[in-house]
């Protein structure tokens, strides 16, 4: 469905305008069918966004700092969502041993076997939303994304 139909706006100020609140309502769009896959397993987006973080560390613990500054929403609350996923033990913190100002974080069992679950779902529904566009335009848009962020 077009942008404008979605919106109720028929009218933009410009294309720069239309694309930007295209890519505001279209991100939006995307995060909601996310959330809506991963909700039944009790965490939320940004959450599942740190258990991927992780689990790319290989096993190999990281600060806090650094999943902050890897997530895809900064503005989250790291702290706070890496607790929440202490509590469900989906991850561990230790206190660095060279650093005891820092905090070290990792995935646990428990948190890659719920990652093998979700995989798959995410996966599918990744396949199912650019269904119906092409491959190398899907690749033009991740350009394009990357070149408006100055990449």
């Amino acid at each position: 469905m077009k942008l404008e139909d979605e919106i109720g706006m028929h009218t933009f100020r410009s294309p720069f305008q239309k694309a930007y609140l295209n890519i505001l309502f279209t991100g939006n769009w995307l995060e909601a069918r996310v959330e809506s896959l991963i909700k039944p397993f009790g965490i939320s987006p940004e959450q599942y966004n740190v258990l991927r973080i992780l689990r790319g560390q290989q096993g190999k613990p990281i600060n806090l700092f650094e999943v902050q500054e890897r997530m895809l929403s900064r503005m989250s609350n790291a702290t706070r969502l890496v607790e929440k996923l202490r509590l469900k033990e989906l991850v561990t913190r230790e206190v660095c041993v060279h650093n005891r100002r820092k905090v070290e974080i990792s995935i646990t069992p428990k948190g890659l076997r719920l990652l093998d679950k979700l995989d798959p779902l995410v996966e599918e529904q990744e396949k199912l939303l650019f269904e119906h566009i092409e491959a190398t335009d899907v690749e033009s848009l991740s350009q394009v994304l990357d070149k408006l962020r100055g990449d």
